[in-house]
């Protein structure tokens, strides 16, 4: 029996080929730290502003009885808005830059393109990624960390609210339980000599039942949640930054140049 000739099925072989060498050739790692860079940004900016929105009218509303009490904290937050949205931007481009410098370090790139090779300026340029973005991760840490201050803030928020709830099962306990408190003022949110400063009693329990309480407080959490997911995409960036630098390194096959 003679073979039959399909040209098709050459082609079909030939395009499959093609599709697995181009499959390979993708960094997954750096492009897993992207998407997770893009979403926990998208939760922390998103989240984060308007959380910083709801917070002043909560303040303002509650805790404060004088605009100048809370003008500091006011500017404050518009001034961080501003400052999110910078976050925002720069976290695009830069996440878009890292996902780049993934693809054109990897190796499996420079074998499909032909030998391996390494540049100094190749080189050079994997190393200041890897500084930039350790630098990032360490500062990224720090907000982090500041995340976590309102959402504790509320969440102790959220036990008063409920202990006041038991007790207001009797009026009589409630009225005896006016020193169960909330003071802003501990956790920096106001002066020390703002007025009042602080909800007790009753006051604390109509803000526990306030639709924008709970709403904040989600807000809060799902920008910790933003900030955690765009501190493990740094941290993938640093070990896929780093890999890329120690392959164009140590499996260099040709001559330095630039």
């Amino acid at each position: 029996m003679f073979p039959v000739r399909q040209p098709w099925l050459c082609k079909a072989l030939g395009c499959y080929d093609c599709c697995v060498r181009c499959f390979g050739a993708v960094p997954y790692p750096s492009l897993v730290a992207t998407l997770l860079c893009f979403a926990g940004m998208a939760l922390f900016c998103g989240c984060g502003h308007e959380a910083l929105a709801q917070t002043e009218v909560l303040v303002e509303t509650y805790f404060a009885r004088n605009v100048q009490d809370f003008v500091v904290m006011a500017s404050f937050i518009k001034y961080f808005q501003y400052v999110i949205y910078g976050l925002a931007s720069f976290f695009f481009l830069y996440g878009i830059l890292l996902l780049a410098e993934g693809f054109y370090t990897t190796s499996a790139v420079k074998q499909t393109f032909g030998e391996f090779r390494s540049t100094q300026c190749g080189r050079c340029l994997s190393l200041t990624f890897i500084v930039v973005t350790y630098v990032l991760a360490v500062i990224w840490l720090a907000v982090f960390a500041f995340t976590a201050i309102p959402v504790f803030f509320f969440f102790n928020m959220a036990q008063t609210c409920h202990n006041i709830n038991i007790l207001a099962e009797t009026t009589p306990s409630i009225n005896q339980h006016g020193w169960i408190c909330m003071d802003a003022r501990q956790y920096g949110l106001l002066p020390w000599n703002a007025m009042p400063g602080k909800a007790c009693g009753m006051t604390l329990a109509s803000i526990c039942k306030t639709s924008e309480f709970y709403v904040t407080y989600d807000l809060y959490i799902a920008a910790f949640a933003g900030a955690a997911v765009t501190l493990l995409a740094l941290f993938l960036y640093v070990v896929a930054t780093t890999y890329n630098y120690a392959v164009l390194r140590f499996l260099g096959r040709k001559g330095l140049r630039c």
